[in-house]
């Protein structure tokens, strides 16, 4: 029987030596639903479904820096115990999201049609020289991956050098690179989403849609956190540095993005319709057409924040293992809509549960393919970092302050469960 406390110290410990091979398996079934999707469906479709799934798997990877980030930046000492494997996340943003966004890159001119207008008249063009060009777009992508990849792996080196040495310096230069990368984060995380979602439908105007994102990508990496630690933990290899305040934690910003999304969501909103200007309503008015209604007005305000935001309330519920597991998966499946909302209309029209059973069938086959494959072979990769390097950070100065322990500062270190002989 499976006590219902993520702390509980009486749930017998978690076997995950026989699912091992499961990211290969995703992978695989994955990568063959995508080959016979884009072959039935055709290249455009395909390059759709992929744009979706690549966004719905960056959003984490961001997230994932922008809390390690937030670790240092504000001194905190609830987020050492997940700050080593936030950091595996982070840096799947470097080189593993540039090859996998080689598909979009190929398939850039049949996903923007701005790229299709180039040399004529258009105003709205113009008025975004010289990013919506053809040069731009893939020199903005490149400083994009590069950006990523510099903070990500310069914070994760001296994250395991820390781990070695425990010296003051390797805290002050994670600080340091926390203090550019978040400024770098901000402009390079709204820069990839104006210009690969936003780009689709370029005619658009919005000065809240980086935010937008952002929100949407906190939130969903928060879930992902929560079920990676419960996960780490009930295997034992985080057994002796989480506590209850490290769940509370995570599902307090769990709670705080919920709401800050739909604040960000419902304003943007707001501001574009009774400003009734064509060049920005007219996006909502294209989501409002056929079932793309029903999507964004019934599941994405129900389904993504009251629904949430209700369950998240009590204090208790954010230290329950089985409430908060299904509050997790369906961030992700909220998440997976809502991006739905924001890429398909440039593509499906009608909506995302449309009346044409070709769309109901091989174009949402063709999403959960691609979603499948990136998420396998991203898994894959998390858990290969995972297993080469500590688990936590061995040396955190705020390690024993995480764990509710007083040490005398010439020991601070000494008492970490598991580790008092290495120090």
């Amino acid at each position: 029987m499976i006590a219902d406390s993520p702390t509980s110290s009486s749930v017998a410990p978690l076997d995950l030596s026989k699912w091992r091979g499961v990211p290969v398996i995703v992978m695989a079934i994955g990568g063959i639903g995508a080959v016979i999707g884009a072959v039935g469906c055709g290249a455009r479709e395909f390059a759709f479904s992929w744009l979706l799934a690549f966004m719905f798997y960056l959003s984490i990877c961001l997230g994932g820096w922008f809390l390690v980030m937030a670790h240092h930046l504000f001194d905190a000492s609830w987020s050492a115990p997940t700050r080593r494997f936030c950091e595996h996340l982070a840096c799947l943003s470097g080189w593993p999201m540039l090859l996998l966004f080689l598909p979009i890159a190929f398939l850039a001119p049949r996903l923007y049609e701005w790229m299709n207008f180039l040399g004529h008249p258009d105003h709205a063009l113009r008025a975004k020289f010289p990013l919506f060009t053809m040069r731009g777009f893939y020199v903005a992508s490149a400083v994009c991956f590069g950006t990523w990849w510099f903070f990500t792996s310069r914070l994760r080196h001296w994250s395991l050098r820390q781990d070695t040495t425990g010296g003051a310096d390797c805290t002050y230069r994670m600080r340091f690179y926390s203090y550019l990368g978040i400024v770098s984060f901000a402009l390079t995380l709204t820069l990839a989403a104006i210009l690969w979602i936003k780009g689709l439908m370029y005619e658009w105007a919005s000065t809240m849609f980086g935010v937008w994102y952002f929100a949407a990508s906190i939130w969903t990496t928060l879930a992902t956190v929560y079920a990676v630690t419960l996960i780490l933990q009930r295997t034992t290899r985080l057994r002796d540095v989480v506590r209850e305040n490290t769940y509370y934690m995570i599902g307090s910003l769990l709670l705080g993005f919920t709401v800050f999304w739909a604040y960000i969501s419902f304003f943007q909103y707001f501001v574009i319709w009774n400003g009734n200007m064509p060049e920005e309503a007219f996006w909502y008015v294209k989501r409002e057409a056929g079932t793309w209604w029903f999507t964004g007005a019934i599941i994405i305000i129900f389904g993504h924040f009251f629904a949430p935001f209700l369950a998240l309330l009590r204090i208790d519920v954010k230290l329950k293992l089985t409430p908060m597991l299904a509050i997790c998966a369906w961030c992700w499946l909220m998440h997976f809509v809502d991006l739905e909302f924001q890429i398909m209309p440039a593509l499906r029209e009608n909506g995302f549960f449309s009346a044409t059973f070709p769309f109901l069938t091989h174009g949402l086959l063709l999403d959960a393919a691609c979603m499948m494959f990136i998420g396998g072979a991203l898994a894959q990769i998390f858990i290969w970092s995972l297993n080469r390097h500590p688990i936590y950070p061995l040396k955190d100065p705020r390690m024993a302050e995480a764990l509710d322990v007083y040490v005398p500062a010439a020991g601070a270190l000494s008492i970490i469960p598991g580790h008092a002989n290495e120090h």
